[in-house]
């Protein structure tokens, strides 16, 4: 026997860190998927097999999914969309992964609170969820920490994006782990109160409205880098902020930033093309990725 069940990737588009803290943010489930497969096997062990993936421990996902009990199967972890040029791209693999698993595992797709509770197990408490929220549900999301709250959004109609590789990998649990050890500064006030603005933004569907709100929530999240030392503007993520400014565009790191990736947005594809073409000294790569309208399901059983 054998079952086979996938998970998109996320990138946090508004809320980042803010979420934490029980704000709401605004979260898109893209096409790059982990995909999980489970198979009965004649050994009493759990043989595991890691394309794709990063890091030392590579049980370390299937404890926290099983709580250490390892079942006697083979399990198979994909994990190459999440990576460009060998480095990992910051769009959520341990949470995919682990979404997809579980659901393989279960040979169902009604697996959110286990979910939550593996990736709470896997980073030992820390983050938000939302990066699990986005896997379990797909499309475009709003997620709040308090009680795993999701609501679907529509995508707005005539707004454009870009993904942008700025080829630096950065690690969102070290970020977590220097912001808990800062002391609270007005800057994280201000944040709370920026992200269910957008939060509104985004509720109404008007593109202008969204892109006009990101001036100031830009601005709050730069203020709120600095003040806790995060470099999320890092890696190249400043000049390009600078620039889409400059354009009539709007670009932010997604997520923890200090690397990774960022997104890019515009009115329409021509002025995003035209942009990239322009500033190509400042972009190290534009990923494929498109909204993903699907969360966790079964492929094969």
């Amino acid at each position: 026997m054998s079952v086979t069940a996938s998970a998109p990737g996320k990138i946090v588009l508004a809320g980042e860190y803010a979420v934490l803290w029980d704000a709401p943010a605004i979260s898109m489930a893209v096409d790059r998927r982990a995909i999980a497969t489970v198979s009965s096997n004649d050994k009493e062990e759990c043989v595991l097999t890691t394309p794709g993936f990063d890091g030392d421990n590579h049980f370390a996902i299937v404890d926290a999914v099983t709580d250490g009990r390892r079942p006697h199967c083979d399990i198979r972890l994909d994990t190459t969309a999440f990576s460009e040029d060998g480095k990992k791209i910051g769009i959520g693999s341990s949470a995919a992964v682990t979404v997809a698993l579980a659901a393989a595992l279960r040979d169902s797709t009604d697996i959110g609170e286990e979910a939550f509770a593996a990736h709470e197990r896997l980073q030992g408490g820390v983050g938000s969820g939302v990066d699990i929220a986005s896997a379990v549900h797909g499309g475009l999301i709003e997620y709040a920490r308090a009680g795993r709250n999701v609501r679907s959004l529509a995508w707005p109609d005539g707004l454009a994006f870009r993904v942008v590789w700025t080829g630096v990998p950065a690690s969102t649990t070290a970020r977590l782990e220097k912001l808990a050890s800062k002391a609270k500064k007005a800057s994280r006030s201000a944040l709370l109160l920026a992200a269910p603005k957008m939060r509104d933004a985004w509720s109404s569907g008007e593109v202008d409205f969204i892109l006009a709100e990101y001036v100031n929530y830009i601005g709050v999240l730069r203020q709120f880098s600095v003040d806790h030392d995060l470099g999320i503007f890092d890696a190249g993520h400043d000049e390009l902020t600078d620039a889409a400014m400059m354009d009539g565009l709007v670009y932010k790191p997604a997520g923890a930033g200090g690397g990774d990736i960022g997104i890019l947005f515009g009115h329409d594809d021509a002025e995003l093309e035209a942009f990239l073409e322009r500033r190509c000294a400042l972009v190290h790569g534009v990923l494929s990725c498109r909204l993903d309208p699907s969360g966790v399901r079964l492929e094969q059983r």
